[in-house]
């Protein structure tokens, strides 16, 4: 790791799909001398996209980190998918990052995996930077997406370089360079070295009054920032480039602006200025706050830890990735030094772990250079010989145990059935459907012992389709699979009052309990049940009793619904009230009450199916907007906004899931293949009475 931990840099970059991040990530080796020449995308050379299925597809799926030194800075970089489906590996990374590059087309601008991406950084308080990518593109508008940033996203960016030029090189004013803001110089990037000759001159007289306009508009915010900066403007003296700097790092380090870069990742055109950029705005571990965790087993007694080696070691293993030699975990080093042939304690597990051996990650695979004795504090690693962690658990020293905040990841939306084709492949695919559970968070597999089949989950269809082929094609298992299925929940669309009751004889006991009970709907349709205890407090039963019977309740909240068994949400139980005798009012007898109670209150509130809502985004040329527009409202879609972006409309809309099968092919032959769509999660809504029908027996 660097000897230095202000000059280490653990950053990611977070996008849109295809907004050129894998590019941009290749482009930062190859200038930095990790790489001789650099990979493309659509060639599959890439080094982070390292997978069959990635070079495929040319489509980042799973997170990958390299490392580069660039002048006095060491980098730890995680190039992550911009995809939907895969937004868990950007949800992971930016858990152990510190900053972020946050990469935009400069022809799509601000598209709708952009808004999640952003939206996540910023529930984890991520730094960052901005480089408009794709100015050599056909449509290619810096000012559009610029301006775009503040009211869509939140932001407030700051330009430090503008293009000169926006285009390919057959237009009138072509992209051929970028105006540095700071020191007031134009840089042009010699294509014959791909980037690695930089040209500085000074401005031209046709370039200098636009330069001035944007000039203007950055040290407004230098003036804003840093008080010594605009003591020397009230005196009519220059601003060192140095003061600017430091004004500009201290916004982005308290996110209150996000400093913003160009160019061309393709051809090597402002990446280095970008480079240059991380070392100076994006922070260091130690411009971090120092992180939280609890003490294990008293949730009251919160600790913190420095990034100091000197502290007792503790760090998050944020990814898994099994391997025949030992499961590589990615492990993020929060404070004290992790060493080679250790033992370590995990929390959650309450297990202790080894540490066989420490290496450095050099895309998804190990450096075969990379082997490490130890690793300091700030760094990120892969270690060998953990068997009990999962992503998102602690590792800590056994003598000053902490237990830092899990990850969170997003519910599955779709399943699908698989069955081996053979008694032989049914253990193979129990032993490959574990090993995919632990690298990937959000997929789920339960086998129905019932049917005979295993139901798979994920987080849409690409994510299944790339599931499907991993289990094929890189373990060669013989498996049948059927047509995917919605993941419904169910809730209720009414509140009661019930009473639920025990009235048994066994042997010549009689079993006595009543609970009178409330449910109701949630605000949040697909919020967790939650079941209150609302006794009053001169309420006669016994603590053991009382806690049982709202055990019962939590647990039959787990067991599902009454219309198929779907997983229930939105409901919310309060036991207010309760009876009991002398004799026969016992645990068992309450926890029968409690179970009649819950069936009740479901039945007479009236069950609700609930099926989960996708926000979809489509671009499409105006031409084909009717048509689209069309196809969406046949699909039970509400259209939420349509709005023009240049030379494209993008329509907003809110549709079912089970109506959305197979739209990305739909959308291409509607608008002959130059319309694009994305979709997310937003949310659930009752279904249609008929889909509820179809469940009950």
């Amino acid at each position: 790791m660097a000897a230095d931990i202000s000059k280490l840099r653990n950053i990611g970059i977070i996008a849109h799909i295809d907004a050129g991040k894998t590019t941009v990530t290749e482009r930062m080796l190859y200038l930095s001398g990790e790489k001789h020449r650099v990979g493309r995308v659509d060639h599959g050379t890439t080094d982070t996209d390292d997978d069959p299925e990635e070079q495929d597809r040319g489509i980042t799926i799973f997170s990958a980190c390299v490392k580069y030194t660039w002048g006095e800075y060491s980098v730890n970089l995680l190039d992550t998918p911009g995809h939907v489906d895969f937004t868990a590996e950007v949800e992971r990374c930016l858990r152990v990052l510190d900053g972020a590059v946050v990469v935009f087309s400069a022809r799509e601008g601000v598209e709708a995996q952009s808004e999640t991406v952003w939206r996540q950084a910023d529930r984890y308080e991520v730094p960052r930077i901005v480089f408009i990518n794709k100015m050599d593109r056909e449509g290619a508008s810096f000012d559009d997406v610029f301006n775009d940033i503040g009211p869509r996203l939140g932001g407030r960016p700051v330009a430090v370089e503008i293009p000169v030029g926006e285009g390919p090189t057959h237009v009138n004013n072509p992209f051929r360079g970028v105006i540095d803001l700071v020191g007031m110089k134009l840089l042009q990037f010699d294509p014959e070295t791909e980037g690695k000759t930089v040209t500085e001159t000074e401005l031209p007289d046709e370039l200098m009054d636009d330069a001035t306009f944007w000039r203007e508009q950055l040290m407004e915010v230098v003036y804003e920032l840093s008080e010594e900066a605009m003591t020397l403007a009230l005196e009519e003296k220059e601003v060192p480039s140095e003061m600017i700097i430091a004004a500009l790092r201290k916004g982005c380090l308290d996110r209150v602006i996000q400093p913003v870069f160009c160019g061309s990742a393709l051809h090597g055109i402002g990446v280095q200025p970008l480079m240059t950029g991380v070392g100076n705005f994006l922070p260091s571990p130690l411009d971090r706050p120092p992180v939280v965790g609890i003490t294990p087993g008293k949730e009251d007694k919160p600790q913190t830890r420095k990034p100091d080696s000197e502290e007792p070691f503790c760090g998050l293993v944020f990814k898994i990735l099994p391997a025949k030699t030992g499961d590589n975990y990615w492990i993020r080093v929060y404070s004290g030094k992790l060493e080679q042939n250790s033992r370590v304690f995990c929390p959650n597990r309450d297990k202790k772990e080894n540490i066989a051996q420490i290496w450095q990650i050099h895309a998804t695979k190990k450096d075969r250079d990379g082997q490490s004795e130890s690793v300091g504090a700030g760094d990120i690693c892969c270690v060998i010989g953990p068997r009990f962690a999962i992503t998102g658990d602690t590792v800590c020293d056994s003598k000053a145990p902490i237990e830092l905040p899990s990850i969170k990841f997003a519910e599955t939306v779709l399943s699908m059935a698989i069955e081996p084709e053979s008694t032989a492949d049914r253990k193979k695919l129990e032993e490959t459907l574990n090993m995919l559970r632990r690298q990937d968070p959000t997929f789920r597999a339960v086998e129905n012992e019932e049917i005979g089949q295993t139901i798979i989950s994920g987080m849409g269809e690409l994510h299944l389709e790339v599931i499907q082929h991993r289990l094929t094609r890189d373990f060669n298992l013989n498996v049948k699979f059927y047509k995917p299925r919605v993941n419904y929940r169910e809730t209720i669309g009414g509140t009661a009052d019930v009473v639920g009751q025990c009235n048994r004889v066994v042997g010549a006991t009689q079993m006595f309990a009543r609970l009178k009970t409330r449910v109701m709907p949630t605000e949040d349709p697909s919020a967790p049940v939650v079941v209150f205890d609302r006794l009053p407090p001169d309420c006669p039963l016994p603590n053991a009793i009382r806690t049982a019977a709202i055990e019962e309740m939590r647990e039959r909240a787990g067991g599902g619904g009454m219309i198929a068994g779907f997983p229930l949400s939105g409901v919310r139980f309060e036991v207010y009230d309760a009876e009991m005798q002398d004799e026969g009012s016992d645990e068992v007898a309450f926890r029968i009450a409690a179970g009649d109670a819950f069936e009740s209150g479901l039945e007479a509130a009236g069950p609700v199916l609930l099926e989960p809502i996708m926000r979809v985004e489509v671009t499409t040329p105006e031409d084909y907007m009717g048509e689209i527009v069309g196809d969406l409202q046949q699909r039970r879609a509400i259209i939420a906004s349509t709005e023009s972006r240049g030379m494209m409309t993008v329509i907003t809309a809110h549709a079912p899931l089970k109506e959305m099968f197979g739209y990305s092919s739909a959308i291409r032959s509607l608008s002959q293949g130059r319309a694009g769509s994305s979709m997310e999660p937003y949310g659930y809504q009752a279904a249609p009475k008929e889909d509820a029908e179809s469940f009950q027996y």
